[in-house]
């Protein structure tokens, strides 16, 4: 038969699953999960809560001064850290057919550029959301999904579908969670870098366990897109359904933005009185947590899914 290379090293292929052929040593790694793999995965979450750590007892220790050139440079540092992690935590996943390191960076930086080019001007200078959105728990519930959530889903959306979506990279349903969490990352990343540049560097400790949780949740949103786009492309699915994806996504992007606005914006909280800033930080990290968690189990429902074909 022809192609019978191993997909990930190009070597001889010995055994074939879902079209794709694996050599002797990739075909093992594919179909069995071995106790190495959660230890990287562990080490990666380590990794991020001792980053973290360190730069809350720098801040709290040191209590750095910044101009405006040394700001965007940590600015950049600090986002840049959780969502590397968090690319690599969900790249660890796709276990069957690895996708090119060059095509996921792209599709990463895709997702900053439309972020800085075109989400952040639009909800700034267009919505104007700033202004408005935190007038009250309805407004903010309402204007978080139909305006911030569906902008920035939507970009998200569009940043893999004309892009990657076409290209003979894109072989399964896996690969549009994997696309889209690392086009979440990169908006994830303009989202934090902004968010320190605004604050001025103030109280970093705080701000740096916030921008990892961030991190995690536009790129959590951003799979559930890449779920449904996965389906789309592998499957007969009726008109619906990628509205339907993209607006599951703004959903649950508005609702993390409510609970975030606990944060910054105390005075608004579940019952409409005031409330702890952490109090807000920890719904909206058990909100990123648990979209984490379901994309990870659908990553590996798909992988069971094209094993069981064979």
């Amino acid at each position: 038969m022809p192609n019978q290379i191993c997909c990930v090293c190009g070597k001889e292929g010995v055994k074939s699953i879902a079209r794709r052929w694996f050599c002797a040593e990739h075909f093992e790694s594919a179909t069995h999960e071995r106790p190495g793999s959660w230890r990287a995965i562990l080490a990666l979450v380590v990794v991020l809560i001792v980053f973290v750590g360190v730069v809350y007892g720098l801040d709290a220790l040191i209590k750095p001064q910044f101009n405006p050139f040394t700001l965007m440079l940590v600015g950049v540092v600090l986002a840049l850290v959780p969502a590397a992690i968090w690319l690599v935590f969900f790249y660890q996943q796709d276990r069957l057919e690895p996708e090119p390191a060059g095509y996921v960076l792209g599709v990463f930086a895709l997702g900053a550029l439309l972020a800085a080019a075109v989400g952040t001007p639009l909800l700034n200078n267009v919505f104007r959301v700033s202004h408005w959105l935190y007038a009250d728990t309805l407004t903010t519930i309402v204007g978080s999904i139909l305006v911030v959530g569906f902008t920035q889903e939507f970009l998200k959306y569009a940043a893999v579908r004309f892009s990657i979506y076409n290209s003979g990279e894109f072989d399964e349903p896996t690969d549009g969670i994997i696309y889209a969490t690392a086009a979440g990352l990169g908006y994830a990343t303009v989202l934090n870098v902004q968010f320190v540049i605004a604050n001025g560097g103030v109280d970093l400790g705080a701000g740096v366990i916030a921008m990892a949780v961030v991190a995690l949740a536009q790129a959590s949103f951003a799979g559930i897109t890449g779920y449904f786009l996965g389906r789309a492309k592998f499957g007969s699915n009726p008109i619906w359904w990628m509205p339907l994806g993209v607006t599951l996504a703004a959903v649950a992007n508005g609702l993390f933005n409510w609970l975030r606005g606990l944060i910054t914006h105390p005075a608004i909280s579940l019952t409409g009185s005031a409330a702890s800033p952490w109090l807000g930080l920890i719904l909206a990290a058990v909100v990123a947590a648990g979209l984490m968690g379901l994309l990870v189990w659908l990553i590996r429902r798909n992988i069971k899914s094209a094993l069981a074909t064979q």
